[in-house]
């Protein structure tokens, strides 16, 4: 029996291409698991720039409750930092998952949080 894997560094003739829909499911997912949040509370828009895609995200982010942070303000630190600080750190990395799981060549990730969702528990990631 033959195998019809490919070897390994030839080029087959044909092409690939993954859905606008497929690269939002992803975008989406890899910013809800970055920020703490459920998949369908992101919202991810695609658009050119200058043959890259840039990515536009809109989403809450998971905060420790107030009334706790007031208590122990060390409960941001356990979250992770200040929301400024996990938002530069989720581009990041949703740049990098976006980019290994699909192959698509990013130019940029942009979040716009939203709003919060508190949530009991510690760090979020």
């Amino acid at each position: 029996m033959t195998s019809a894997a490919p070897i390994q560094g030839r080029v087959l003739s044909g092409h690939n291409r993954i859905s606008t829909q497929a690269l939002t499911s992803l975008a989406r997912t890899a910013a809800a698991e970055a920020l703490g949040v459920d998949p369908h509370d992101v919202r991810a828009d695609w658009t050119d720039d200058d043959g890259l895609l840039a990515l536009s995200l809109v989403s809450p982010i998971r905060i420790p409750p107030l009334a706790t942070v007031l208590r122990d303000a060390g409960r941001v630190a356990a979250f992770g930092g200040s929301i400024w600080d996990r938002t530069v750190d989720a581009k990041a990395r949703i740049l990098s998952t976006v980019t290994a799981l699909s192959g698509a060549r990013l130019s940029r990730v942009d979040i716009r949080i939203s709003g919060v969702k508190p949530i009991e528990g510690g760090r979020v990631q």
